[in-house]
């Protein structure tokens, strides 16, 4: 698992530690998300159909961002524990968006006073060598919105910047 970081800008709530992991596979890949902290104190999006919804950044939820060695492109990820997705394509730094081809993902939640686990499988094409961003957005039953992440670029959060994907991920074929 690797410990996510806290936005210097987004103040201290109930969320003490973020981790992640995420796991190549032959048909896309595996992610796991932990929130460790005053789970009752924070928004969890209740469990829904799984399908792709957007703007699941608004509260609560998990991203992952798939940059290949090769170019400028860049595939989002957005894992809401309702078990609710998006995945959008971007061909350079938040530029020409649009829905990305999914075979499946799969979003299993679990959560108890704290600790909240979210677990995704994901089948989707995803090329590498890659740099992975892994983020996770978490708001407080005030509307409070921490953002964390590997790393982070001066200035706001900013998800889409390289900086954020500190991840190497290579399948051994």
């Amino acid at each position: 698992m690797h410990e996510l970081v806290l936005h210097p800008q987004s103040a201290d709530g109930p969320i003490k530690k973020v981790s992640a992991s995420l796991r190549p596979t032959s048909a896309g890949c595996e992610a796991e998300f932990r929130l460790e902290g005053d789970i009752a104190s924070i928004k969890v999006p209740e469990n829904a159909s799984p399908r792709r919804e957007d703007f699941l950044w608004k509260t609560t939820c998990f991203e992952i961002f798939w940059q290949p060695d090769r170019g400028t492109y860049y595939r989002e990820f957005n894992l809401s524990p309702s078990s609710k997705w998006a995945c959008y394509d971007f061909d350079g730094f938040r530029e020409n968006s649009r829905d990305a081809p999914v075979e499946q993902i799969a979003i299993s939640c679990s959560h108890d006073e704290e600790q909240l686990v979210l677990k995704a499988a994901i089948a989707s094409e995803l090329p590498d060598p890659a740099q992975v961003a892994l983020n996770g957005i978490v708001e407080d039953l005030e509307g409070n919105i921490q953002f964390w992440a590997l790393a982070f670029p001066e200035g706001k959060p900013e998800f889409h910047s390289e900086i954020c994907r500190q991840l190497r991920v290579e399948r051994n074929t």
